[in-house]
């Protein structure tokens, strides 16, 4: 386990704001706070790239209770000290909070001079859907303590109600797909393999790995989409597979053809939802649709353990349409931002402030003028030079 180095600020009588090197085990003890389909944001998730350089500002009540825990790493031009939420992109970028948390304790880690020095200037939570619990909370309360929260719409996920075995695949679709399976064995013996849990092993990233460099994510792309082409994304992969809980929530169905890795489809359960973070084909294969096999046996396995709704994220609608696929939540892109002057010229490429936090702002407009009066004024004179070179500089592409 890693070890911390903590700086203890009281926050008023009721919570204490900690500042940690890495991502620390308390946000596993906050996994068994929030909701059940996000207990999979466990340290080891925050450290899915080993480059990151992460650190932790989390708060506790007295009894030791956890909160919040924020991890960041840095973002944009060092010049500029602005922070980023780490993990996979998929399913998405939350954070573990104690849903117990008053917004008046969550307002008070947000206005805690710790939380402002660890955060910086400006920070990123996204992608997060707009129904997410720790979403919504964080910008009322973030709000509350004088961030600018700012907005940008990404799309919606779309959901699929793996509850229904009546429905994808049919009778008829799975007929065809025994067709193809049937031409598939002319070029090779077919095997499926589900692995999770103990049975991970580098082997099997290696043949993720081998379908996606076989796949147009390998050939047609520059790789970036890729979740394990490189020798350093499956180092992170191993790393989050090293604990034991996200070993077993993680799974990749494995389609081979002739002892060829031919098709993988990888996801991640969490309660009874499922995430889709990936799945690729080999090109050979294509005409025999490989894809749509594998996601046949996945989806069999996940009904087998008790996933009831499959989120298959956002873009190519055209096939989760036609698996009966329903558009779900909104997906948003938050940037937190301490200086309001500087956020709306932010605001000119990223997005407007969201409704929710600006309405937060308003009603706390005396506290937040107060807040500003003890001592946080300098830095924001400071930050205010650097609005326009922020907003030319944080693209924040990914």
């Amino acid at each position: 386990m890693q070890q911390a180095r903590i700086t203890e600020q009281a926050c008023g009588p009721a919570i204490t704001v900690g500042l940690h090197d890495g991502a620390p085990a308390l946000s596993d003890e906050l996994t068994a706070l929030t909701g059940p389909d996000h207990r999979f944001l466990r340290a080891a998730w925050y450290r899915l790239n080993p480059l990151d350089e992460i650190r932790t500002v989390a708060a506790t009540r007295a009894d030791g209770t956890p909160l919040i825990a924020i991890p960041s790493v840095p973002l944009g031009p060092s010049l500029i000290g602005a922070r980023n939420v780490p993990g996979s992109y998929w399913p998405f970028r939350s954070l573990a909070l104690n849903l117990a948390a008053s917004d008046d304790e969550l307002a008070a880690f947000f206005a805690d001079p710790e939380s402002i020095s660890a955060l910086g200037p400006a920070w990123r939570l996204g992608p997060i859907y707009a129904s997410d619990p720790a979403a919504v909370r964080i910008k009322r309360s973030a709000a509350t303590a004088g961030w600018t929260v700012l907005a940008r719409k990404l799309g919606r996920t779309f959901l699929f109600d793996a509850a229904d075995t009546s429905g994808w695949p049919r009778r008829s679709t799975r007929r065809r797909l025994a067709n193809y399976e049937r031409q598939l064995e002319q070029l090779g013996e077919i095997a499926v393999r589900h692995v999770s849990g103990v049975d991970w092993n580098r082997a099997a990233l290696d043949d993720l790995a081998a379908i996606e460099a076989a796949s147009w994510v390998g050939t047609g792309t520059d790789g970036t989409g890729a979740k394990f082409l490189t020798d350093a994304k499956r180092k992170g992969w191993l790393g989050v597979l090293a604990d034991p809980e996200l070993a077993s929530a993680l799974s990749a169905t494995i389609l081979s053809v002739g002892g060829k890795p031919a098709a993988f489809s990888f996801d991640l359960r969490s309660g009874t939802m499922q995430y889709g973070i990936a799945s690729s084909y080999d090109q050979q294969f294509a005409a025999f649709r490989p894809g749509k096999i594998v996601t046949a046996y996945q989806l069999d396995q996940a009904r087998k353990t008790g996933v009831e709704t499959i989120d298959l994220g956002a873009g190519d609608s055209g096939y989760k349409r036609e698996m009966g696929a329903v558009a779900g939540p909104e997906i948003l892109d938050l940037l937190i931002v301490r200086n309001r002057p500087a956020a709306s010229l932010l605001g000119l490429r990223w997005g407007a402030e969201s409704a929710i936090a600006r309405e937060a702002y308003l009603a706390a407009s005396k506290l937040r003028d107060a807040g500003r009066d003890r001592g946080d004024r300098g830095r924001i004179e400071g930050l205010l030079a650097l609005g326009a070179l922020a907003a030319a500089a944080l693209t924040f592409a990914e």
